[in-house]
């Protein structure tokens, strides 16, 4: 049974597993799209267009999404701080320095961060094979931010954008963590998505605009456009909505488990369509951190 009170059914395991796909998109064209947008005016252009998309739903809806907002208006801007500020332009900010490889590897320690966050606010428990796989997980993120080497180790050099990435991955663990606040769950996916499209958008307003009147990139291509429109499409309505309907099914913990298929998917994606190269600390990553992430959440997975 799932946390929503019902079985699980074939189409709520279809867009569990959809989820890490689009998720995974939203990296490769945030990092194709490096260097043609400034990485602010990209995430507000990105949830501008979503909610614009999503506007008839929640107009249908605005009775139920004015109250949800009136009453819980600091839980609707703070999911739209985490979402989609932290997690939209910082994320873009990140990987101006850093490849879609090893963001995607460091992001999948949103399911560490979950269970930590239930330890520390909701009184869960962590057992012993939870602790060591966080442990031997953490341990996979270092030799990616370290890549792999002692003597970056002894000189604590490391990547910003690594480092902005993990920022994101414990945003983005508390993000689904407020997704169950019951004001948020008794809206439903859809309405729920696009109210925090608009929420997301505003957040983002003044970031943007600061980038714009400093003279930030701004998309001026028909390939702007496109990545533009992949990363409303795939990485922003079909990835928020395939993640908000599995936290809403299974809850925050076993949804929190799609990203144990972002690293391989990523990676192909990212050696495929943006020529990265695979190297052999990106391999002892995703030996640690997915091995480290499935003994962490062994007992949510079940």
């Amino acid at each position: 049974m799932s946390p929503s009170g019902g079985k699980p059914r074939l189409f709520d395991w279809l867009l569990f597993f959809l989820a890490p796909v689009f998720f995974s998109s939203n990296l490769i064209f945030g990092r194709g799209i490096n260097g043609e947008i400034a990485p602010f005016t990209t995430a507000l252009i990105r949830w501008a267009g979503s909610a614009a998309i999503m506007f008839p739903i929640v107009y249908t809806n605005r009775q139920p999404a004015i109250a949800f907002i009136r009453s819980y208006w600091a839980v609707w801007l703070w999911l739209g701080v985490l979402g989609m500020g932290i997690c939209g332009g910082f994320v873009y900010w990140a990987l101006t320095l850093t490849s879609a490889s090893n963001a995607t590897l460091i992001y999948t320690t949103s399911s560490l961060f979950i269970i930590l966050f239930q330890w520390l606010f909701q009184s869960k428990p962590i057992g012993r094979a939870q602790f060591a796989g966080m442990v031997i997980a953490f341990l996979g993120v270092a030799v990616i931010v370290f890549e792999g080497s002692w003597q970056k180790v002894a000189d604590f050099h490391f990547n910003t954008g690594d480092i902005g990435i993990l920022v994101a991955a414990v945003a983005f663990a508390l993000y689904s963590l407020t997704l169950r606040h019951p004001g948020a769950v008794s809206l439903g996916p859809l309405p729920l998505f696009g109210v925090l499209a608009i929420s997301g958008a505003l957040v983002l307003v003044p970031p943007a605009a600061y980038e714009v009147v400093s003279g930030g990139l701004m998309p001026d291509s028909l390939h702007d456009c496109l990545m533009l429109a992949g990363i409303i499409l795939f990485a922003s309505l079909a990835a928020f909505y395939c993640f908000q309907h599995a936290v809403h099914v299974f809850g925050p913990g076993l949804a929190g488990t799609t990203l144990y298929l972002m690293p391989p998917i990523s990676i192909i994606m990212a050696v495929v369509f943006l020529g990265e190269t695979f190297h052999a600390y990106h391999a002892a990553g995703i030996v640690l951190v997915m091995g480290g992430l499935l003994l962490a959440t062994r007992s949510a997975g079940r």
